[in-house]
Parts: C-alpha cells; structure tokens; sequence
C-alpha cells in the first residue's frame, strides 16, 4: 500500500489528512494518508528512513522554508518562493530522491483571479513566511503590485503601525497570510484601519477554520468582498495528487 502524508509541529487542524482519505477510499486507491508530527525539521529523515512506502509529502508550518535543505531537487517556482510545501518521493534502488515543489501558488493564484477586478491593481500581504512568499509571487504574475506588512522591521516591508485608511484603499486587496484567527483563537484578528475599507476591498485569509474569521467579518462589515482559504486548499490537494503522480515531475 502506497503512502503519503504531512509533516508540520502542530497538526490537529490538518484538512489534507480527511481529504486525502476521502479520495482514496471513494476513488478505490490502495493507499493511505497519515500525519507526521515532527519538533524539528531534521524529523523528516526518520519519517524516510522509516516508511518505505512514501510516495509523497505535504508541507506546512513552520517547516516549508528549512525542508529545502534536505532535498534532491527543487522547482524553479519553489526555489524563486523560498518554500516548499510538496514532495515527491522518488525510490531508485536503495537510494531515495526527495523533489520539492510548491502548490500554494497553484492554489492561490487559481482561486482569486476570477475574483480581481480591474480597480485591483495593488495588494497588501500579512505576514513574509513561506506562504506569504507564495501569495505575492502569484499575485505578480496577475499584474498585481504587492506589498508585505509585518510585526517586525523588514527589508522591503511596512509595519502594522504604519498602515492607514489611505492605504488600505490604495492597496485594496488585502491577503491574511498570518494564523492571526485560526481556530480555536477565533477572536483574533490583524490589526488594520478596517473603517477606511469599502466595496473595492477585496480581503482574503489563508485561514478555512472558521469559516469566516472575524479578518472577513470586520472588513465585510465596510463592504469589502471576502473569501476564505478553503478553496485554495482544494486546489492545492489537486496540485500536490498531479506532483506526487504525474511523469512530468
């Protein structure tokens, strides 16, 4: 029985292990899905040695940057990402050929083109890890103008204190690439001037669980357009089963 799996620090919130087994049993593929808690990256080692029948990984936090640097192979997406968030794993022999690749921005691009408008030609990305990374490299292929706002003083990047009314409506798509919300924190939220927003905002958070996080609700509540990051996930899953599977990669 082929198997596949995640690996990340903290996994109880994981979408990929019920959706993978959905498809495996509704599809009749003879294969299994797990999770992998690992407290450090060099856990993906153990996880190789020790699960012969691997086919392929998923990625998430807060491993997509450091895994890198335990692979064969890394995509021309994923190397000019900086992250990685699916392997393919590549038995020749006794050897083992571990090949990254990233389906965030397959996910994310897919899911919020049909949404941009012509007046969307400026985002604002919470957040500058692996999945922010991914976000602000699809956005620029759809012509969007991007800009990166974190806690911290960055090269390249604006601090939270610094945004304003007159920003948020210049730059009226606003990606939520923090886990600020996520369940069972859900009364968290990033702080920004929600009362300058209006119905040209197009706000989108990563985050699935909730539904609608109090991100969307604060911005929906100045008629901005919002989404959550369920989709993307989908897609991402169709993205990772074509890289895991396909002769191609």
């Amino acid at each position: 029985m082929d198997k596949y799996g995640l690996i990340g620090k903290h996994l109880g919130h994981s979408f990929s292990i019920g959706y993978f087994n959905e498809k495996f049993q509704s599809e009749g593929i003879d294969a299994t899905y797990e999770n992998f808690e690992i407290s450090t990256v060099d856990g993906i080692r153990e996880i190789i040695d020790t699960n012969p029948e691997l086919k392929g990984l998923n990625v998430t936090i807060p491993y997509k940057e450091e895994v890198i640097n335990y692979l064969d192979f890394v995509s021309p997406n994923a190397r000019e990402i900086g992250a990685v968030n699916v392997i393919k794993v590549v038995h020749k022999g006794k050897k083992t050929i571990l090949k990254g690749y990233n389906s965030d921005i397959i996910g994310f691009t897919r899911s919020i083109e049909p949404m941009l408008k012509p007046y969307h030609k400026k985002a604002l990305i919470l957040g500058t890890g692996g999945a922010a990374k991914a976000v602000m490299t699809g956005l620029k292929s759809l012509g969007v103008e991007t800009l990166m706002v974190s806690r911290s003083t960055r090269p390249n990047t604006i601090r939270y204190e610094q945004l304003t009314p007159n920003l948020v409506q210049e730059y009226n798509v606003i990606v939520n690439c923090t886990p600020l919300g996520m369940y069972p924190k859900v009364n968290e939220f990033p702080q920004l001037p929600y009362e300058g927003m209006n119905e040209k905002n197009l706000l989108y958070d990563l985050i699935y669980n909730p539904d609608e996080t109090m991100f969307m609700r604060k911005g929906k509540a100045q008629g901005a357009v919002t989404k959550n990051g369920l989709e993307m996930l989908l897609l991402q899953a169709f993205a990772s089963w074509e890289f895991w599977n396909s002769d191609t990669f």
